[in-house]
């Protein structure tokens, strides 16, 4: 049977990965820290900070698996652009690539991000778009694929890194923009947006899951860009949750202004992706629609 050991799996798109190894015939191990996810059934739980050398090659050597997909990282709204964990990340994701290749594994797929361009080109494609990342966060996820490449190509380990841009749906955290629009009318407050003249790509968190399992099932190696190809307005955005809530009065655009070096256009040349065979499921307006949906129960399971 295929074995594959999932970083990060209790997390946004993590999460939304477990079920289609499962289906697609995996024997799924799941690691989470402090403790396991019994919401999310179908594979076998492990507990082990990623951080600590020691537990993670006891953890490779019980799991001897030939995959691993690392989606792992520090993810804290708005903090993570800035923060020094991003750095501890970058060590402690080649320490896994050493203790996975140590137990023999063969392929690693690697979860980037679209701030790893320079953005003043606009559309982003993977042999064409220069590196130039401006966030610490950026900076170190660079780092990291550089690293894994490098180490990957003297061990023999099949390195793939999918690049994600703009991503929303179920279990993402407050403080971004699609949960910040949908929580403030769902409560009957202002949504305070920026005029939302940026362009940028939004996938459905589903539809990015999908595409690291193609990449890990495909035997891809390199960078695949994981986003929707298509330019959509951040105000485009906003107005579809507010008709979806039924609150367009409560939309407030222009009330915050752009953040310093707020780049037009970010969007994602995906035909790599593409010609691995992937094809997304979700329109904006079905993943608004049930975007919302899902936080409306959240919302009502956090009443008292």
């Amino acid at each position: 049977m295929k074995k594959i050991l999932v970083t990060g799996a209790s997390g946004f798109i993590g999460r939304h990965t477990l079920p289609i190894l499962a289906k697609n015939g995996w024997e799924v191990h799941a690691v989470n820290y402090p403790a396991p996810n019994p919401e999310l059934p179908g594979c076998v739980w492990h507990t082990a900070d990623l951080h600590d050398a020691k537990a993670v090659r006891e953890l490779m050597l019980s799991v001897r698996a030939s995959h691993m997909l690392h989606l792992a990282w520090y993810a804290e709204p708005v903090k993570y652009w800035t923060s020094q964990e991003n750095i501890k990340w970058v060590a402690t994701t080649l320490d896994l690539a050493k203790a996975f290749s140590a137990a023999g594994g063969r392929h690693i797929v690697g979860a980037g991000t679209c701030a790893e361009y320079d953005w003043n080109y606009g559309y982003c494609r993977e042999d064409i778009t220069p590196l130039a990342p401006t966030t610490v966060y950026g900076k170190c996820k660079h780092a990291a694929r550089q690293l894994l490449e490098a180490f990957g190509e003297v061990n023999e380990i099949r390195v793939a890194w999918g690049r994600v841009f703009h991503l929303y749906g179920p279990y993402e955290a407050p403080g971004r923009l699609v949960p910040e629009v949908i929580c403030a009318l769902l409560r009957g407050k202002e949504a305070r947006c920026t005029q939302g003249d940026q362009v940028r790509d939004f996938l459905h968190v589903a539809d990015v899951a999908s595409a690291f399992v193609l990449i890990v099932e495909s035997q891809t190696a390199g960078v695949v860009n994981i986003g929707s190809g298509e330019p959509v307005l951040v105000r485009t955005i906003v107005d579809a949750i507010a008709g979806e809530v039924g609150a367009r009065n409560l939309v407030r655009l222009g009330a915050l202004s752009y953040p310093a070096g707020e780049q037009p256009l970010v969007v994602a040349a995906n035909g790599r992706l593409r010609d691995l065979g992937w094809a997304r499921s979700y329109t904006l307006s079905r993943g608004i629609a049930e975007t919302v949906a899902w936080w409306r129960t959240a919302a009502g399971r956090s009443e008292p």
